[in-house]
């Protein structure tokens, strides 16, 4: 066995690697096995995916736009697009949006027949897929996707019977507590509306307008509901308390240092997770492009990596500010089952847009909400696939993160530095190593239905004792896009001491949540986490 390295040996190391190039110390890092697996778990979607969503059957909805000519998915025999505007395709016979079978990893096509570029989403409580808006035909559409098991024939339905009052491109949508949707700006339009529509139709929202600059900043503005019932909408550099039901503005928040954050020049933003009395609620906003990089088209201008974090719950609410370790544009940020933050895909450099952004961020960070600043981040193991303009990442049941999409190209453009990307990878945090699969709990019994504040019980199997107590977190599956996951929840469930059942068995005594304020009614994932380590997740029906 060699001998440890003296003392003397260590120091100077240590000195070594602080002289090392920024880049090649952290290629060292990643050499020494830094946390997280990946695997490409499918190597040609079909599409390259801009917007994605996963269902309560465990399957993916994955969507491009339909006029970016062929894509390498065909549709079914008979189903083909005919649009005698489409300056590309006007008989088109290429899906532009496919669903993935999470237990197969099959790919079926869907019929989408309205422009969906650069549209927003969100599911009702019924488990329906709502989107809306788009560009050129699809401006002020509204479709449905009502999910079915994977041997069922669901498919895009495009509503002729009601249309949005305004056009919405590029912006955002939210389940509301009573579990209508809000859709917030979009270009050229400064108002929110609802689904179902609301009498008077569009509602002023000057603070919009207040926050477009030259080159816009305030698109697809970051949205969270609070569990007071207001909204925090954040455009640019600022943000707003809106009470959606007296359509005012109850709070502005100082202005966050640091440029602007939305498209074109996003960074991502997320609400924590709500535990406790569900009285406070924190957001946390990182990333971003430099202002006029995309007024100069500038593709090496470098991304800023500071975040932002508020309670935007109080009543004196100020900024915290600290740093990523990498600038980034165009990262996506998830809230893990734990209430850890995964921060993935994006550049280093540039801007959204076509052929705008370089430097690929390969290096995924885990943001650690609890631990002091400066202590926040953890450097994970990179991947090798670049995710830059048009990428996406969402949470699956089984704990990993579904990483698709990166076209930045108007057309799909396969010889290019960042070429259009069909594969789909699946990103595995640390939770999930084999070394801590004896602590990994099964879900073995939960009901399918819980109702707000109902008490209820919640049966795991775990292999090695438990110590301590078994947390059961409920996350919503929200709509990705464009660095922003829409609608995305986690909320962390009251619960008893875990009581031995026999068998190596547990249950845990929970509390759903108490309104919708704090959970909006629908379908979550409830993930039982032992020690930091959560279960594959089972789908359960949050109603009033």
């Amino acid at each position: 066995m060699a001998a440890a390295p003296s003392s003397s040996t260590a120091t100077t190391f240590r000195r070594w690697l602080l002289l090392l190039p920024f880049p090649f110390l952290f290629f060292v890092l990643a050499r020494a096995q830094l946390p997280g697996t990946w695997d490409v778990v499918v190597e040609n979607a079909g599409i390259a995916s801009m917007h994605t969503a996963v269902t309560r059957f465990n399957t993916v909805v994955l969507l491009d736009r339909t006029n970016i000519g062929p894509t390498r998915k065909m549709l079914r025999k008979g189903h083909c697009r005919n649009d005698r505007y489409d300056v590309v395709l006007k008989h088109d016979c290429y899906a532009h949006s496919v669903l993935l079978d999470l237990a197969t990893y099959r790919i079926r096509p869907l019929t989408i027949l309205t422009d969906t570029w650069c549209s927003s989403g969100q599911f009702l409580p019924d488990g329906t897929l709502l989107h809306t808006g788009g560009d050129l035909d699809g401006l002020r559409k509204i479709r449905k996707f009502e999910p079915c098991d994977p041997s069922g024939s669901c498919d895009w339905v495009e509503l002729d019977d009601v249309a949005l009052a305004e056009g919405r491109w590029y912006s955002t949508n939210q389940i509301l507590p009573d579990g209508s949707v809000v859709v917030v700006g979009g270009r050229a339009a400064n108002t929110v509306e609802y689904y179902p529509p609301r009498r008077g139709g569009a509602v002023s929202l000057p603070f919009l307008a207040e926050a477009e600059d030259r080159q816009m900043d305030n698109l697809y503005p970051y949205v969270h509901l609070l569990p007071n019932g207001y909204l925090f909408i954040f455009a640019n550099d600022r943000a707003v308390s809106f009470d959606h039901v007296a359509s005012k503005i109850v709070m502005q928040y100082p202005p966050l240092d640091g440029g602007p954050r939305n498209y074109p020049s996003a960074g991502s933003s997320a609400m924590l997770a709500l535990d406790g009395d569900y009285s406070t609620a924190v957001i946390v906003v990182c990333g971003g492009a430099q202002y006029g990089a995309f007024i100069e088209r500038s593709t090496d201008t470098p991304a800023h990596g500071s975040c932002g974090r508020i309670v935007a719950t109080r009543p004196d609410p100020v900024w915290e500010m600290e740093d990523m370790p990498f600038g980034r544009i165009m990262g996506d940020m998830v809230m893990l089952p734990t209430g850890d933050v995964l921060v993935i895909n994006g550049a280093q450099a540039g801007t959204q847009g076509f052929e705008m952004g370089s430097n690929p961020c390969l290096y995924p960070l885990l943001y650690r909400p609890d631990q002091p600043v400066g202590l926040r981040f953890m450097t994970l193991n990179p991947g090798t696939v670049p995710r830059m303009y048009h990428s996406t990442a969402n949470l699956l049941p089984d704990g990993r993160v579904l990483i698709a999409g990166s076209n930045p190209h108007y057309f799909y453009k396969f010889e290019a530095e960042y070429p259009t990307e069909l594969r789909i990878e699946a990103f595995s945090p640390e939770y999930l190593s084999p070394d801590r699969a004896n602590i990994r709990p099964v879900i073995e019994g939960i009901p399918e239905t819980v109702r707000y504040g109902e008490a209820f019980d919640v049966v795991v199997s775990v292999t090695l004792p438990v110590v301590g107590i078994v947390e059961v977190n409920l996350g919503s599956a929200p709509f990705a896009t464009h660095s922003f996951s829409q609608g995305q929840r986690l909320v962390k469930l009251a619960v008893a001491p875990t009581a031995p059942a026999g068998d190596g068995r547990y249950k845990i005594s929970c509390t759903a949540p108490p309104n919708g304020k704090v959970a909006p009614p629908g379908y979550y994932m409830a993930f039982a986490v032992n020690q930091g380590v959560p279960s594959v997740a089972r789908w359960i029906h949050l109603v009033s």
